[in-house]
């Protein structure tokens, strides 16, 4: 086998386990697996069309984020995000997400600059005329952006994952008429202020910003599900 072979061999082999590992987490926090819920490697292999290998990887790679939780001779439960996984999310986004809008302002291109602007506006627009699945695809967008630009691998991929885990919370919340439009107001601010490269204020606003979110969700009494 040419070492061009060997290498294409050992890509796919991991792009294989990346995308098991990704549905099998995506499952886990849409609530197609609920808390406590029992896995079988055979019954998701068969439903994704793998072997057990890369399934027993996948889960073994879960139990290390905290998803998942393997107990010898019994078997693999989820452990799922709880309602103080959500509050704990919540709050250290809220410093996280603060550090990244001050180092967006700095770092920022014109071209995700542009794309941000037209976010918000696309947000306003959408929450007008209550298209609430276009303003969840908005809101990740808009988060995403910002990740994007705070020039840091490390911090992004941290908030990636933690924008991810309470994703469907957050795709609850912005359902409601009143969330959804502060959420969008809230977003046009930190977008003004990383505009106008005030760093102080785009970090203080995105602080806030995670704040204002976590009190709604326990207003809302969306909790309650997890």
């Amino acid at each position: 086998m040419s070492d061009y072979n060997l290498k294409q061999e050992v890509s796919d082999q991991y792009s294989l386990r990346g995308r098991v590992f990704h549905k099998i987490r995506e499952d886990i926090l849409n609530g197609k697996y609920k808390q406590n819920e029992e896995l079988k490697e055979a019954a998701i292999g068969a439903e994704l069309g793998v072997s057990r290998t890369p399934v027993r990887e996948a889960f073994r790679q879960l139990e290390l984020e905290g998803l998942l939780k393997m107990i010898p001779n019994k078997g693999v439960y989820v452990t799922g995000i709880t309602a103080k996984d959500v509050r704990d999310i919540y709050m250290i986004r809220s410093l996280l997400e603060g550090l990244c809008a001050r180092w967006a302002t700095e770092h920022i291109s014109k071209a995700l600059m542009d794309e941000m602007e037209e976010n918000v506006y696309l947000s306003e627009f959408h929450e007008s005329k209550g298209h609430y699945e276009q303003m969840a695809e908005l809101d990740n967008r808009f988060h995403e952006i910002l990740y994007e630009s705070c020039d840091s691998k490390m911090l992004e991929h941290t908030l990636r994952d933690f924008h991810q885990y309470v994703y469907r919370v957050r795709k609850m919340t912005l359902s409601s008429e009143n969330r959804g439009k502060a959420s969008n107001h809230e977003h046009k601010e930190i977008m003004e202020a990383i505009k106008s490269h005030d760093a102080e204020k785009a970090e203080r606003l995105a602080n806030l910003h995670m704040i204002k979110a976590y009190e709604n969700i326990l207003e809302s009494g969306l909790l309650d599900e997890f």
